[in-house]
């Protein structure tokens, strides 16, 4: 059931909805009806309000809609116009106004502005009854660490993406010592942590690869263009687990018992599709496989001494290795 709260904010939402629809079917009958005139329609509503949702109507809706001083009274210059029927479920404005705040976590990309000014466009009715302000103050993504990407690379990465065009680039991995000419077969945008990845197919190493955007200088797609295989999506290569981005060629069973903080964020999380979780004394264990090795050692050693690997026998000695390091660092 919903709280009386959020009824009240959906149905100050729905208000402004429906003035729109009001002030739509008024204006289409041909009456040529003016603020006051709809403002009696549109009860309680102002002469301001209404103002502002014409203002709207016009300027974000794009609805051809014009005064006339002979007439006094509001009008649409296409005589067969009548507003489109997608604006017309508060909980879908609603939904729409979260997604702005998810927006949040690409502002460092290109997209940011043009998707915030899109879904502004849409979320606007929300505004002329001040009901926005609880949603932009009450529901927030906090930021996270990002990396900035240069608008000219995200353009030329579209661009190749959009056209199944072949991209060159220099690159500069983790382990180069400076940047080297790469040529991929572009996939898929993916993004991870506030970090944009370019997947796709290189036919240098023969197999498909990984390029962080904020290391990626002088892009450009070239002339040449290559057909999507049947099997291009990066999530056919993560065989169902769900680490972040990497590719691994070897699927492992994992079992890692975790305690005290890392019981409660592991279990309440599905971390593979085969995730089996089962009771311990004071903790759980995790059952389940994946191809990411490296993102599942790096989960096991942020989780401190909460979390203790025991299969495969592979991932128990690189974890001793890291602990025991790490040992040797702090002396």
């Amino acid at each position: 059931m919903k709280t009386v709260m959020q009824s009240q904010r959906l149905s100050a939402t729905k208000l402004a909805l429906e003035r729109i629809y009001i002030i739509d079917a008024e204006i289409a009958s041909g009456k040529y009806p003016n603020t006051k005139d709809l403002a009696r329609k549109c009860e309680p509503a102002s002469t301001a309000t209404i103002s502002r949702d014409i203002e709207f109507m016009r300027d974000r809706l794009y609805a051809p809609i014009e005064y006339s001083p002979s007439r006094r009274g509001y009008h649409y210059t296409q005589k067969t116009y009548r507003l489109p029927a997608g604006f017309t479920s508060a909980e879908d404005l609603l939904a729409l106004g979260m997604a702005r705040s998810i927006l949040t976590l690409y502002r460092d990309t290109p997209l940011f502005e043009a998707a915030a000014k899109l879904l502004d466009s849409i979320i606007a009715p929300l505004s002329s009854d001040g009901n926005r302000d609880w949603l932009e103050n009450r529901i927030i993504v906090p930021p996270i660490a990002s990396a900035r990407i240069d608008p000219e690379i995200w353009e030329k990465v579209i661009a190749g993406l959009k056209g199944n065009h072949v991209i060159a680039f220099e690159y500069k991995g983790v382990n180069d010592k400076d940047y080297r000419v790469r040529k991929i077969r572009p996939y898929q945008l993916l993004f991870d942590s506030g970090v944009w990845y370019l997947y796709g197919w290189s036919d240098e190493r023969k197999a498909t690869r990984l390029y962080s955007l904020a290391r990626i200088k002088n892009a450009a797609p070239e002339k040449e263009t290559f057909t999507l295989p049947k099997k291009f999506s990066y999530t056919d290569s993560t065989s169902d687990s769900y680490f972040g981005i990497f590719i691994g060629l070897k699927r492992y069973r994992f079992k890692i018992e975790c305690y005290g903080d890392a019981e409660i964020y592991a279990s309440e999380r599905q971390w593979a599709a085969d995730q089996k979780i089962m009771k311990l004394d004071g903790g759980i264990i995790m059952d389940f496989t994946s191809t990411q090795y490296d993102k599942v050692l790096r989960w096991v050693l942020s989780c401190g001494r909460d979390a203790i690997p025991r299969e495969p026998a592979e991932l128990v000695g690189d974890w001793k290795r890291h602990v025991a390091d790490m040992g040797k660092a702090g002396n």
